[in-house]
């Protein structure tokens, strides 16, 4: 798997492949959590999907305010690679035993999704990473990330990966211990065959559907 680091892809989701959306990491480029989302997405597309990585100066949004329109092009683009979703991985580093302020920042987008025909994160499955200087903060963090997810209707994943950046889980992106791979791996897998399932039974009642008329 290590070998698929650079193999992250972007671009038209295939309508006949899962297409997973990563949120994570800081505005600084090469921190944990972005290493972790970009190996897990990069496992997701060994797996079949196609991916889209959302991290880095992307994450420099305007803070959400929900009594405006105007979007700034970052914000619209998020928006946008959300709705496509089949299913989304979160990683978050933990400050001060919870969420960062920038990734809330993101999720809060999603209001604009409030009204759509899928609202918010209904029907997605929604892979968690949580990573922590000690740990200390991963269970709390961990604990509000799927408190979050499930007020925006989504199905966190059984697994989520937690890493401890005291144990320095990367050296120069690449995860220096199997079961840090070994983690990552279970997200992914987790995402892409409940993406999966969903689109199978979407179909399904589509041709039910089609059958009836």
């Amino acid at each position: 798997m290590l070998d698929r680091l650079d193999t992250i892809r972007s671009g038209p989701a295939d309508p006949t492949r899962p297409h997973i959306v990563g949120i994570g990491g800081t505005t600084r480029l090469g921190s944990t959590s972005e290493a972790a989302l970009r190996l897990t997405l990069s496992i997701a597309a060994g797996l079949g999907a196609s991916t889209e990585l959302i991290s880095g100066p992307l994450l420099d949004l305007p803070p959400y305010d929900p009594a405006s329109d105007h979007r700034s092009p970052s914000a619209l683009r998020l928006v946008q690679a959300l709705r496509r979703a089949d299913g989304i991985v979160v990683s978050t580093p933990s400050y001060h035993g919870g969420m960062s302020g920038v990734i809330k920042n993101a999720i809060d987008y999603a209001e604009d999704m409030r009204s759509d025909g899928r609202p918010y994160f209904d029907g997605r499955a929604i892979g968690v990473i949580v990573t922590a200087h000690g740990a200390q903060a991963l269970g709390t963090t961990l604990s509000g990330v799927r408190s979050i997810v499930h007020a925006l209707r989504g199905w966190p994943t059984p697994y989520a990966a937690c890493l401890n950046a005291q144990t320095r889980p990367f050296e120069n992106g690449r995860p220096t211990g199997v079961d840090v791979e070994e983690q990552l791996a279970t997200v992914a897998e987790q995402v892409v065959r409940f993406a999966c399932a969903q689109m199978a039974f979407a179909a399904e009642r589509q041709e039910v559907a089609a059958a009836a008329v």
